[in-house]
């Protein structure tokens, strides 16, 4: 009894061991904060639980900001039915069965078996024809002596988050874009609509000057150029109803449907252009992108994959029993005195020409790789955050410029038109300020749509999931 709990003890004491390092975390110099920040913005920052990845509709509500309920219901849909979701949904699973499978292999494996055979030959006898029924059951365990199944079952654990940040990480940018595509939907109505109240202007303004061409009053080129400026105006109309129709379009993919007409909601003059951003600092994107938390399961997979690398130039210990019975009829089986073996079995490489060193080597190798990968992802989150500051910084300029053109455009133009009617300045002068307020009007459109679309990358740039305190309270 001794020897086998010193034999247990010493089994337990080598099954402690595990080849190769663990991770420990990897060392980067963070800058602390955004270079192209704008100081004049109360900036905020929360935290979101990274410990849960159910993505409830509180965790990344952010788009309720701008009180769109069409908008809302389009992000619901497309979280829903989304196909590349649903297929990053199912990595995950695949994920959990992988996970499910390494852990399996810590247990002993239990076999069963058995056969009927009649014939003259049985047992190395050659005589009267008899029956012969086998029965048996069989175990194998290998033990972790070095740790390479525990190797295995973190890398395939680390596996398995990573493919959860990943499918964060799409459902994410599937909400960036979902809206950032609705904006260019409302931008396409508004030019549409644009577009179509200045060919009614025109096309008025054309029959005016028509009617006084015929009384002699203007020349025929004033009709020819008010004939030009109505078809060009005209002509933008198709243009842009079959933009809104192919966003329609694209918009219905995304929430995974066959393309169908889309209603808006609130339209693109109707949208809150001033957003509070709640910007953190570099870092903690470290804790906030799934991109970058997946990119470090990886690194950690890989660490992992050279412990299991390792030990595979080391011994296997396994065991091994059968416990069986045999008779020539069913009733024949004597279950009193069974079949019976144990054994244990000793593996070992001696001469593989260094092979296995080089499956070492390769190993490492990647596990580099994927250090520079994470230390890339970073960079690149990081870059992402200071171009979409610095776009949002100075659309706001734009717009802002813009704005003061298209005022004084459409007062430019209502002058000219009084001008010409009183027969002060010629018709050409007239049609170059409602060009130019007409190109006033659709700019604005484009920029205010384009300010939109920046503060949904931001959401994303981030890493989603902006938490307000109370909801915060209620996630914990």
């Amino acid at each position: 009894m001794r020897k086998v709990l010193i034999i247990i003890i010493l089994l337990t004491t080598i099954q402690a061991c595990k080849i190769g390092k663990n991770y420990e975390g990897t060392e980067l110099i963070q800058p602390t904060n955004y270079s192209r920040s704008d100081t004049s913005i109360a900036y905020q920052t929360d935290t979101i639980n990274t410990d849960s990845l159910e993505l409830k509709y509180a965790d990344i509500k952010w788009w309720e900001i701008y009180q769109d309920e069409i908008l809302d219901s389009l992000i619901k849909v497309a979280m829903q039915n989304n196909r590349s979701a649903l297929i990053a949904a199912e990595n995950v699973l695949q994920a959990r069965y992988f996970l499910g499978i390494q852990k399996a292999n810590f247990l002993p494996k239990v076999d069963a078996g058995g056969s009927i055979s009649r014939g003259n030959f049985l047992l190395n006898n050659i005589g009267e024809a008899n029956t012969l029924i086998q029965g048996q059951a069989s175990v194998y365990w290998e033990l972790d002596l070095w740790g390479k199944i525990r190797r295995q079952t973190e890398a395939a654990r680390a596996e398995l988050m990573a493919s959860e940040y990943g499918y964060r990480g799409i459902m994410i940018s599937l909400i960036s874009d979902v809206a950032s595509t609705y904006f260019s939907l409302l931008e396409a109505h508004s030019q549409l609509e644009i577009s179509k109240r200045n060919a009614n202007s025109r096309d008025s303004m054309l029959l005016i000057i028509q009617a006084r061409f015929d009384e002699g009053i203007v020349p025929i080129i004033d009709v020819n150029q008010a004939t030009i400026q109505y078809t060009i105006a005209a002509g933008r109309v198709p243009q842009y109803i079959r933009r809104v129709v192919q966003l329609e379009n694209a918009l219905s993919v995304l929430v995974g449907m066959n393309p169908h007409e889309i209603s808006i909601g609130k339209k693109l003059e109707e949208q809150a252009l001033t957003i509070e951003i709640p910007t953190a600092t570099p870092l903690d994107l470290l804790s906030r992108r799934p991109d970058i938390i997946a990119a470090e399961n990886i690194l950690i997979a890989e660490n992992a994959k050279v412990g299991v690398a390792q030990a595979n130039r080391l011994p296997t210990i396994s065991a091994s029993g059968l416990l069986g019975v045999y008779g020539n009829d069913f009733g024949d089986i004597d279950f009193s005195n069974p079949l019976w073996n144990l054994g244990a079995q000793v593996l070992g490489p001696i001469f593989y020409w260094g092979q296995l060193k080089r499956q070492v080597d390769i190993q490492k190798s990647k596990s580099y790789q994927s250090l520079y990968q994470y230390e890339n992802t970073v960079f690149k989150a990081i870059q992402e955050v200071e171009d979409v500051l610095v776009e949002i910084k100075t659309t706001k300029q734009e717009l802002e410029i813009a704005e003061q053109r298209k005022a004084a455009a459409i007062q430019a133009q209502d002058l000219s038109r009084e001008r010409y009617d009183k027969g002060v300045t010629s018709y050409l002068e007239f049609l170059e300020q409602q060009r130019q307020a007409l190109d006033a009007e659709l700019l604005l459109a484009g920029i205010r749509a384009r300010l939109l679309s920046s503060y949904i990358r931001l959401y994303k740039a981030l890493g989603g999931g902006w938490l307000n305190e109370s909801e915060t309270q209620m996630s914990n």
